[in-house]
């Protein structure tokens, strides 16, 4: 068996045997630590809370997006402003698709945490570190996963 699968067999082993926190229970002052152990049960509840209060974040900017678009209509008197507002929502409705995607990786990681795989690198099974997965909770790679692919990327993008 890999290395990569046996660090994600530990990793639900462990998960298996923690005591699960709810987001509830998690101190609101809590931050995950490297001197704890990796993707524990605290630092999974935070890693969720993360993730489910940034969801309901965009979540709540598009319904504000939509009651406001469907509030103010783009009857501007001038070609000038109109064509101001008109851009202006392009650049807005734009953003929020991109937010629409975002929620689906929101969800996937979600996923992650509840089936034990969050945390670690979907390329090599290594532990993502806690300042990325602060810096980005989403992460399905480690930093050097990620430098990789983005040059293979790049190189037949190029070609």
């Amino acid at each position: 068996m890999s290395d990569s699968i046996m660090n994600c067999a530990g990793a639900a082993d462990a998960l298996a045997d923690a005591v699960t926190v709810s987001v509830a229970e998690l101190p609101e002052s809590y931050l995950p630590a490297s001197n704890e152990p990796f993707m524990s049960a605290l630092q999974l509840a935070c890693f969720r809370r993360k993730l489910l209060f940034w969801k309901e974040d965009i979540l709540r900017e598009a319904r504000e997006t939509l009651a406001t678009l469907q509030s103010e209509s783009l009857r501007e008197p001038d070609i000038t402003d109109r064509a101001s507002s008109e851009t202006d929502w392009s650049v807005e409705l734009r953003t929020r698709d991109r937010q629409r995607k975002l929620i689906s990786k929101i969800d996937a990681a979600l996923r992650r945490i509840d089936a034990g795989d969050y945390g670690y690198c979907e390329v090599t099974g290594e532990p993502i570190s806690l300042q990325r997965l602060k810096a980005r909770p989403i992460a399905t790679m480690t930093l050097e996963a990620q430098e990789r692919h983005e040059r293979i990327e790049r190189v037949t993008r190029d070609d």
